[in-house]
């Protein structure tokens, strides 16, 4: 996993990063049904592609590198793989 979307982003959920990351791994987006019921956004740890781009634009900082991610918030590591998770046994 490149990047981690941490607790900041709870009841946040700026879209910023979704419109600057190249390869699409940030969901739900806003036209996604999952948008209103989630409270964050999450990173694709497979499609991430370690670019960065999200990060400066992210107005609550709370995209961190995996190896940056704060001890207090480590379990969004594996929060952002088990969405991901869930949603392609779902699908």
């Amino acid at each position: 996993m490149a990047y981690v979307i941490a607790e900041p982003c709870i009841g946040t959920k700026d879209t910023a990063c979704v419109d600057v990351c190249p390869v699409d791994c940030i969901h739900p987006r806003k036209d996604e049904p999952e948008f209103e019921k989630e409270p964050q956004l999450y990173i694709d740890p497979d499609t991430c592609i370690d670019c960065g781009a999200c990060v400066p634009v992210c107005p609550v900082t709370a995209i961190f590198a995996l190896e940056d991610l704060p001890e207090k918030w480590a379990n969004f590591a594996q929060i952002n793989a088990e969405w991901y998770k869930s949603r392609a046994a779902a699908g």
